[in-house]
Order: C-alpha cells, then structure tokens, then sequence
C-alpha cells in the first residue's frame, strides 16, 4: 500500500461493484461516510450523511461511530478530527484543498490580527487548523451574518478569509468588518453575462447565489445563502426552474429531492463549461473512497495543542448556532 500521492495508490478490480463493497466496507469497519454537496453524485449516493459545512461539523461532533470518513476537503477532515479528537477520521485524496483557505497563511494572518489590536477575529469555517487557532469564533456561509450580529454593533471585527462574504454581511448589517482579502476560486469565476444569458433564455427561472460569490452576482440573485439555504429555498419555492450560482455538485442533491423541477448550472468566464466544478472538490473518487475504507488511509491529523486552540472557536460557533434557525 502507498500512500505517497496523497491517496492509497492500489489497483480496483474493473468489475467491482464499489458501490455495494463501499457500502459493505463502511459496516465492517464500523465507519460513517460524510459527504459535501460539492461531492460528485455517486460519492453522495453512498453517503451516510450530505451537508454543509455546518451541518456536516453539527453531526461529527454527535456521532458514535469510530472512524469518520470525510469526502470533501482537507480543512473539513480538520474540523472533524478537531471535534473529535479520539476518533479515526480519514479522507479519500489528502490533496483535495481549498483554494480559500490557501489564501489565507496562518503567518500572515497573524501578523493582519497584530496591526489591528482590540478586534474580535471571525473566521470562516474555510480555513486551515491554524487560522482557527488565531480566531475568536468560527462561522460558515449559512451562519456569518447571525453570529456577526450575535456581537454588540460597537464590535471591532475582522473577517476572513473570504472577501465576498465579508463584503455581503457587512451590507447586509451595516457593519464595517475590517476583511482578509481572499476568495474562493470557484465563486470567483461564474460570467456575469452568461447567468444574465441564461436569465434571457429561462425569464421564470430564479437566481440561487453564494454568498461567496462577487456583488455583481450577489446584486441579480433571487436568494443569497449557503448551499443548504439554497436548497431548502429550491425545495419551497413553488418556481420550477433554477439558474444555481455555486459548485454543481449541489444540483445531484437539488435534483434527487425536486424532481419535477429545472436546475441549469451557472457557467464560469472563459469556459465553454456549462457548469463550475471544484478540481479540490473531485479529486474525491469512488476509487479513492473504497481504498481509503479498505486500508484505513490516509488519516487526517491535528497537533494536539492546535486542535485545543482550534476546537474552542468551533465550539463557540456549534454554541451560537443552536438559536439559530435552520
């Protein structure tokens, strides 16, 4: 077995049904599998549980099972690990990143909390062990605004990673967060001509937006709000056609629970893509999964005195989030 590539590099059988041996695997090995919408269809299919980040953080902390297997990204394995300090948690491809978190060096954001002294630090849940460590409180797309607002107005904040966001709840409550300037690749890339093109062909159709995404995007939306907000608006709007502006991997789940219903993904700019997909995101494979459960690689691991540091913030925001409606 190598798991030098970042993933166990071992020969899957052509003829294997993975499906059925991931399934099979999981309840051998006493496993849970968690998936991000962002997942590709078929590793959502397998899935114990499918979320976002808070709620895919909601239940690590609540599970019994010994080994967590997170499909998604490195800093969710993180989380979950953190969380959960005396369980195995493994994830299929260690390679599979965030270009937001990356934009955002745990060094440097050190030094922006030093030359603004008095601040309350908000960090977003796309982030790396060690920024949380350096933060006061964690929040995700789908709770930021209400924890921001959780703070008396006269609150020094800063804000990171994530620019777009920052800029969005500090319109959205009047605050003046001082942000990190950073982004998420995929968020940064829809065409705003090509959406108002879709718009022209679908004139029914509502706008779902990220918040991560730019204000341009953010000023044409129908909804704003995280992945799960999204998708609870699609499932109870009485709208039948949807142009969604975020990773595709949440339309799999979009359209297993709203079948009659239209979702066209929202290309990005200099593509002849008809949707965005995150390459950290599908470096996830059903191939990778099922090596991953069979040999119990590769583990995510967290130094024990950063995941004390870590796990506070995240906490804090688990704490905040329960008088919060879902």
């Amino acid at each position: 077995m190598n798991v030098d590539k970042g993933y166990v590099d071992a020969p899957v059988d052509d003829d294997m049904d993975l499906k059925k041996e991931i399934i099979r695997l999981k309840k051998e090995k006493g496993a849970v599998i968690m998936a991000h919408y962002y997942q590709n269809g078929d590793i959502q299919d397998v899935a114990d549980y499918i979320g976002d980040s808070l709620a895919l953080a909601r239940i690590a902390e609540e599970i019994e099972a010994p080994v967590i297997v997170m499909c998604g990204v490195h800093f969710m394995g993180e989380t979950a690990k953190i969380l959960c300090p005396d369980k195995k948690v493994l994830i299929p491809d260690l390679n599979a990143g965030c270009s937001l978190a990356d934009s955002c060096p745990a060094d440097r954001f050190a030094e922006f909390i030093k030359e603004h002294p008095g601040h309350t630090v908000i960090s977003y849940v796309n982030t790396t062990a060690k920024v949380k460590a350096l933060t006061d409180v964690v929040v995700t797309s789908g709770n930021s605004r209400e924890i921001v607002e959780s703070f008396p107005v006269d609150t020094k904040i800063i804000f990171g990673p994530d620019r777009n966001l920052g800029n969005y709840i500090n319109s959205r409550t009047g605050r003046n967060m001082v942000l990190w300037d950073g982004a998420c690749h995929v968020h940064e890339q829809f065409s705003l001509e090509k959406i108002l093109e879709l718009k022209k062909e679908h004139p029914e159709a509502k706008i779902l937006v990220h918040p991560e995404c730019k204000k341009p995007l953010q000023l044409i939306a129908d909804k704003i709000g995280s992945t799960a907000v999204l998708l609870k608006y699609a499932c109870e709007s009485d709208c039948k056609e949807f142009i969604v502006v975020t990773e595709a991997g949440i339309l799999h789940e979009m359209r297993r629970l709203c079948p009659d219903k239209t979702f066209i993904p929202a290309p990005p700019e200099d593509s002849t893509c008809a949707c965005n997909d995150c390459s950290f995101m599908k470096l996830n494979t059903l191939e990778k999964l099922y090596n991953c459960l069979k040999y119990g690689q590769p583990e995510v691991t967290v130094d024990a005195s950063l995941m004390e540091k870590a796990r506070k913030p995240i906490e804090r925001m688990l704490e905040l989030s329960k008088n919060i409606k879902k």
